[in-house]
């Protein structure tokens, strides 16, 4: 993991760093690369081949989702076996372990409760002479979230996208996640009926994606995609935007810790490498104005990644990821801060709440010893599916109000209009719109 000072390298360098460190750019392996060459007979970059695979879902739909499936997923599924079953929610429920089950009971109450908070209201206001203006907030009717499941399981990423769905009041609520050995995690199925999603359909990658926002035979079309993935996930929904919409272009996993001497290496360490464990591109970061935490932290992760079972993950991360900057001072370590803009942000300081209205730029702030990022994750209430490769700067949390739309309202009475109606016949002849203008004198 590299050290920086920020005063021997420079303001502007240590701002390069934290951006590259937040998102570097994505290439296939050659092993990849050799393989796609061999299947679809030339060398195509990631987005080529997404490209590829949309194209062929949404004009083949069923025939291609199933092919892919088998492909990269190595499962032979029919649309009679696409969608998950009662009696495999049954089969789940039966093999689950009861306390993880409570865990997640109690980890969804905390997120619908937090998300209720979140819901706006339509609203109606009179004005001059009897007219109204106003704003419908409506739910939107359909919405599809990704949840990733071919290597790893992931209950918290269903809660986190189909609570907020529900709060909003969104009629159906569709899920797609990939099948390993043709099976569903029963963790991830009991979490989609603690949810409210609607239906479940075993499909992952592109091919799902581009199926959720063309339609197949067997899965319905939807308003928007939610939810993260790998990178050909995140193609995938870059390249269907404007068909259906979409949550955001979320990249690897982030975490930056803004710490004094008066953090715990230890601790310190272990929340870097919380999300280390998740990706060799996810990114680490401390910002610090103390040279020997920065020593004791780096030397505290060197220990602790060698005893994590994700440890070759972890590691790889950290080498090409991971960074420790020290920082002037604290100020200027805010203003590192907020040029990385990222995912998941601690402050580990003597005093964060001083530190918080200075931060302007994060997808979640963690504040204190006893508030890990794991707590957000998993627990505590809000969205853990953020913004990440600087993208906090404009990108909001995943929220109520990503599945709702917003409708405006407008009522005139005929004196109202009357009064205004010179105002918008200069306004439409100045714009050389004579049918406006026209469309108000006539009245």
């Amino acid at each position: 993991m590299q050290i920086i000072k920020s005063e021997e390298i420079g303001k502007e360098e240590v701002f390069k760093l934290l951006k590259k460190a937040a998102f570097d750019e994505v290439t296939l392996s050659p092993k990849i690369r050799e393989a796609n060459k061999k299947l679809f007979g030339e060398d195509l970059s990631p987005a080529e081949l997404v490209r590829k695979i949309v194209t062929d879902v949404r004009q083949k739909g069923d025939e291609a989702l199933f092919y892919y499936t088998k492909l990269f997923d190595k499962t032979d599924i029919s649309a009679k076996d696409l969608i998950v079953s009662e009696k495999e929610f049954e089969e789940a429920e039966k093999n689950a372990d009861a306390k993880v089950v409570e865990s997640l009971k109690r980890a969804a109450k905390n997120i619908e409760m937090f998300h209720a908070e979140q819901k706006p209201k339509s609203w109606i206001s009179y004005r001059e002479h009897g007219s109204i203006l106003g704003q419908a907030v409506i739910a939107l009717d359909r919405v599809g979230i990704y949840v990733p499941g071919g290597t790893a399981a992931y209950p918290s990423s269903v809660l986190m996208n189909a609570i907020p769905a529900k709060v909003a009041g969104v009629k159906e609520i569709i899920m797609v996640v990939p099948p390993k050995n043709g099976k569903i995690n029963p963790y991830v199925l009991i979490a989609a009926k603690l949810a409210g999603v609607t239906k479940i359909y075993k499909a992952g990658g592109a091919q799902a994606v581009a199926a959720l926002a063309f339609g197949t035979e067997t899965i319905p079309k939807v308003d928007k995609i939610t939810g993260p993935g790998n990178l050909f996930v995140t193609l995938a929904k870059k390249e269907v935007y404007g068909h259906v919409d979409i949550d955001m272009l979320a990249g690897p996993s982030e975490i930056l810790i803004l710490a004094d001497d008066s953090a715990n290496p230890t601790l310190t360490a272990a929340d870097m490498l919380s999300q280390a464990e998740h990706d060799p591109l996810a990114s680490s970061i401390l910002i610090t104005n103390s040279e020997e935490l920065a020593k004791k932290v780096a030397k505290e992760a060197e220990k602790q990644v060698a005893e994590l079972p994700r440890c070759e993950i972890a590691s790889a991360s950290l080498d090409k990821n991971g960074l420790i900057v020290i920082a002037k001072n604290i100020e200027e370590g805010v203003e590192f801060a907020n040029v990385s803009a990222p995912e998941h942000m601690e402050i580990l300081t003597k005093s964060p709440f001083e530190i918080l209205p200075k931060i302007r730029h994060a997808g979640a702030i963690f504040l204190g010893a006893y508030s890990p990022e794991p707590l957000g994750d998993y627990f505590a209430g809000p969205n853990h599916v953020l913004p990440t490769g600087g993208t906090a700067r404009y990108y909001s949390v995943l929220n109520v109000e990503t599945f709702l739309k917003r409708t405006s309202v407008i009522s005139y009475t005929e004196k109202a209009l009357k009064e205004a109606s010179e105002d918008i016949i200069r306004l439409a002849k100045s714009e050389g719109l004579d049918a406006h203008a026209n469309a108000i004198k006539l009245r």
